[in-house]
């Protein structure tokens, strides 16, 4: 699935190296929002702090854009404040429980309906991967069952944020390739694009692009497309546009 009209952009991670919170990819939320100023979040990937507490974080790192952040747990209807949305945005943060609560909350279908305007959609980690098909290559552990592993389908792949294969001297356990691998094992079909820290997906009219926040080598700007057992290198140059 692939829901046309999309406009987003997927982060990675909402710090790269030693960035202030959201630092880095301050001028891609501003370009994306494009003259917008009133942002709707949605906090439910936070466990360890509370909403109101998340949503003053994503606040404070968005005052220099003049951009103003209410959080979805403010309003008695949560439906509604989706409706109205001028954009929104999905942090990080366990994606299970993310997931869990837009179904308690029955907004999938919602933020569907609106996405499909053209409204934007700003999501960094657990925010980004609940774009894809399902939830099943998240990092995260499943701390708490959702009602499905179905995610929000904006797009028609599966996404993998914060990509990394380091795998630190003496550690016995899986690289994330080799975890990727055994999805494509069981799904040979569905591709996975796996972005790495400090890069995004922008999606918009129909085509996608890697685009990155970073100002270094340009080797850390490079993505992963994961399929049928295969892995691709994808970079910023690249035309990705298939994927859709």
């Amino acid at each position: 699935m692939f829901i046309e009209n999309a406009n987003l952009l997927l982060l990675s991670s909402s710090r790269v190296g030693s960035t202030e919170y959201l630092q880095h990819a301050s001028g891609m939320i501003e370009e994306k929002l494009n003259g917008i100023t009133e942002l709707l979040f949605v906090p439910y990937a936070g466990v360890t702090l509370s909403y109101d507490e998340y949503t003053a974080k994503v606040q404070c790192a968005l005052n220099e854009q003049g951009i103003k952040v209410t959080g979805i747990h403010e309003y008695d209807d949560p439906i509604t404040a989706i409706n109205n949305a001028q954009a929104i945005a999905v942090g990080g943060g366990n994606t299970f429980h993310l997931l869990h609560q837009l179904y308690q909350h029955k907004l999938i279908e919602p933020i569907q309906q609106k996405v499909s305007t053209g409204m934007p959609y700003i999501g960094w980690s657990a925010g980004s991967n609940i774009a894809g098909l399902t939830i099943r290559t998240t990092n995260d552990m499943p701390i708490i069952e959702p009602q499905s592993f179905n995610a929000l389908q904006l797009v028609n792949f599966q996404l993998n944020p914060h990509y990394t294969d380091h795998s630190p001297a003496g550690h016995n356990g899986e690289t994330r390739a080799q975890r990727l691998a055994e999805f494509m094992v069981l799904n040979p079909t569905t591709p996975i694009v796996a972005i790495v820290e400090g890069t995004a997906l922008d999606i918009k009219l129909n085509t996608m692009r890697l685009i990155s926040g970073l100002s270094g080598s340009k080797s850390l700007a490079n993505g992963f497309i994961f399929k049928a057992g295969c892995k691709t290198e994808m970079t910023t140059d690249d035309i990705v546009d298939d994927l859709l």
